[in-house]
């Protein structure tokens, strides 16, 4: 091999099987890593990323997966050059964990719950260092304090469910350190975690790789990123590479389509866009099956892609005076929303968590007010106190002028018509048995919407079609689809019984970039075909300038600032609403530039 070069993937095919035929789900693809370098794996959902890192851990599901050509070049310390497709399993778990470790997606389901955290990692430890268990104990203590886990001590024995999503990352990227591997493969380690929290994971996975020489492997859907991590970067679509190269050139000058519609799509925040363009508007499959740019494509470049749609001051400017002429729509005034923490046999009550702490705001009708903070802000809690899914403990909630938290259940039923909520996510809120069509027509047939199932049948189907799906879906389960998909099946369901106002709350958070650039754009689109009033929550505050007239931003139950979208981006008042802002990724140029020339300085062997 290479000097320097760690792990050299040749012509890799990973296909799957299933009753429909073969899924190629890695196809031919090539590429090197080299020691103390991070490279960038970055595609949408189903393009193979994670199918490669599978691969490279030798954790293909069997029989359906099976590799059908290339190698995995290990330059192994203890083995030698090595080709990790071909060894026994022995072998691989030897690799597993001293030469190769892997930090999955999904860091709950990754950890068991039965097991504290400490015992987790020291397991990890003693399965490959002859080592004992106060030996291991001790390291374990120091690999959390290297990952910047507050309370090492206390969190060596507390159970996943005890910790943040934030926390429970930091453990698994222990447990991958535990044995100094000399590759880190990182897949998705930052999705649908809070841009400050995301920032933390990836400055700390900066540091450990400066610190420990090795090469690393971050996996992502994200090119925003991608560019504060990354040297080089490696862009797959359906289990191919369209293209690779130092991370500067990719950002600078893009050569495939998909790259251009990936760096286009992702909010700004520092310009008004009225609509984001997508990954469609550059890309499209000719005859030949080939991915090729869009002939007739209104944008030639991701740069007059923002031109295009950029919204001028003065119609920010006459928006804002006219939605302050109109009557508010929704008034909270004074609202509270408290819960006792009880503990003992008794379960008394030694505490309370004050989640909504004596908010109060106005929403004018037809405008989209974003609320923005970290997980724990009480966001949520404040949306469902609105709706009363979670009863306020004091307060008023006045929708056109009358105070709901004195309905009884009965006209609460009825009010149900008019506010609904687009919830986090879109699977565990349909019904895994019933179609999507019944999903649908369930909440006009409780409302009387319609005069019988057939209109109410004709309703769903322009529905789905008017969220950008196809009538022909009526009868199909929600396993059957994408999350994009579904999402739009839920606001579909939403959208059926005619709301005068919704509630989004993270509706987009877990999406690939590509995927939430066309919800949101269909949010917009919707807003201004039905004459909505949204509450958009998110704790993403590019997302939300886009999607937002104006903002108000949450942290421990209150609102520490609130004010028109641009006035909070300019100027904002608050240290939150700063360090929000700070966290976001922004992919600039120049950063990028300074950052490349900051690691060339310190090495030159990476072979570009």
């Amino acid at each position: 091999m290479k000097e320097n070069v760690i792990l050299d993937v040749k012509n890799l095919k990973t296909y799957f099987t299933n009753k429909r035929g073969v899924v190629k789900a890695v196809d031919d693809i090539s590429f090197t890593i080299h020691k103390g370098e991070t490279i960038g794996i970055v595609g949408e959902s189903g393009s193979g990323k994670s199918v490669t890192a599978l691969t490279m851990m030798g954790l293909l599901p069997k029989p359906q997966a099976s590799i059908e050509g290339g190698d995995i070049i290990l330059n192994s310390p203890g083995l030698g050059p090595v080709d990790v497709t071909k060894v026994d399993e022995k072998t691989m778990r030897k690799i597993r964990g001293e030469d190769i470790a892997m930090i999955f997606q999904e860091p709950m389901s990754s950890l068991n719950p039965v097991y504290t955290c400490g015992n987790q990692v020291m397991e990890a430890i003693m399965l490959h260092r002859n080592v004992s268990r106060k030996e291991a104990r001790v390291k374990t203590i120091d690999l959390f304090k290297k990952v910047k886990l507050p309370r090492p001590e206390k969190i060596f024995d507390t159970y996943p469910h005890q910790i943040s999503g934030g926390q429970k990352q930091r453990v698994m990227i222990a447990m991958a350190m535990s044995c100094d591997p000399r590759v880190l493969i990182a897949d998705e380690p930052t999705t649908a975690l809070d841009v400050t929290v995301q920032r933390s994971i990836v400055d700390l996975m900066k540091e450990l790789n400066e610190d420990n020489d090795m090469a690393t492997i971050f996996i992502t859907h994200d090119l925003g990123v991608i560019a504060d991590i990354a040297d080089k970067v490696v862009v797959m679509y359906q289990g191919k590479i369209v293209e690779q190269g130092p991370i500067f050139n990719i950002f600078n000058n893009p050569q495939h389509p998909y790259t251009k519609g990936l760096l286009a799509c992702r909010p700004r925040l520092d310009v008004k866009l009225r609509e984001l363009p997508t990954v469609s508007d550059f890309m499209e499959v000719n005859q030949e099956g080939e991915i090729v740019e869009k002939k007739d494509s209104k944008y030639k470049s991701a740069a007059l892609a923002v031109l295009s749609n950029l919204v001028s001051e003065d119609e920010v400017q006459e928006k804002q005076l006219k939605m302050l002429k109109d009557q508010p729509i929704i008034e909270v005034r004074n609202l509270k929303t408290y819960f006792p923490v009880r503990e003992g046999i008794f379960k008394k009550s030694k505490e309370v968590i004050k989640a909504v702490d004596d908010v109060s705001f106005k929403v004018f009708e037809g405008e989209t007010l974003g609320l923005v903070g970290e997980s724990g802000c009480g966001k949520t809690t404040l949306g469902r106190s609105m709706m009363r899914l979670i009863e306020p403990t004091e307060g008023e909630v006045l929708f056109f002028g009358k105070n709901i938290l004195d309905y009884n259940k009965k006209e609460m039923m009825q009010l149900r018509k008019d506010m609904q909520i687009i919830f986090q996510d879109p699977y565990s809120s349909l019904n895994p048995r019933q179609t999507i069509g019944d999903a649908i027509v369930e909440p006009m047939r409780f409302h009387r919407i319609g005069s019988s199932d057939k209109e109410r049948k004709s309703i769903a189907e322009n529905l789905l079609e008017e969220v950008g799906l196809s009538a022909d879906f009526y009868t199909r389960y929600p396993h059957e689809f994408s999350g994009g998909q579904r999402q739009r099946v839920v606001i579909a369901r939403a959208l059926a019984v005619d709301p005068k106002f919704i509630i989004c709350d993270e509706s987009v958070s877990a999406l690939d970039v590509s995927v939430q650039a066309q919800v949101l754009n269909l949010l917009n689109r919707l807003k201004e075909n039905h004459d909505f009033t949204y509450i958009f929550i998110s704790h993403d505050l590019s997302v939300v300038k886009f999607m937002a007239d104006r903002i108000m931003v949450m942290n421990e139950g209150k609102i520490v600032e609130a004010g028109f979208s641009e006035s909070i981006y300019d100027a904002p008042k608050s240290d939150y609403t700063i360090k929000l802002m700070n966290a976001i990724p922004h992919g600039n140029i120049e950063d990028i530039r300074k950052r490349t020339l900051q690691r060339k300085a310190k090495t030159d062997t990476y072979g570009y």
